[in-house]
C-alpha cells in the first residue's frame, strides 16, 4: 500500500512504472491508480488544447510539466 501525493488516500500502486526513466519511478512511488486515470484524460486535453507534437523535446517538457502539476509532484530540475 501507498499514500497518494495528489489525493492522499491510501491505495495499491500502479503495477508498473506508467513512463520511463526518473520521472516513471516517481509516478510508480506517489500516485495511485485513479490519480493516473484522471491523468491520462487530462493528458489528451492538455495535447490537443496546446497542439503539443511529440517530435518537439519542448513540447516534451511542456507537457511533462503539467503532467506533475496535475498529480502534485516536485517540479522536474533542469539541467
Amino acid at each position: 500500500m501507498m499514500t497518494c501525493v495528489r489525493c492522499g488516500r491510501e491505495a495499491e500502486p500502479l503495477p508498473a512504472p506508467p513512463v520511463p526513466g526518473e520521472v516513471g519511478k516517481l509516478i510508480h512511488a506517489s500516485i495511485c491508480p485513479a490519480c493516473w486515470a484522471e491523468w491520462q484524460s487530462m493528458e489528451v486535453m492538455v495535447i490537443n488544447e496546446l497542439r503539443l507534437n511529440f517530435m518537439d523535446p519542448v513540447a516534451q517538457r511542456t507537457l511533462e510539466g503539467h503532467m506533475r502539476e496535475f498529480l502534485a509532484l516536485p517540479a522536474a530540475e533542469d539541467g
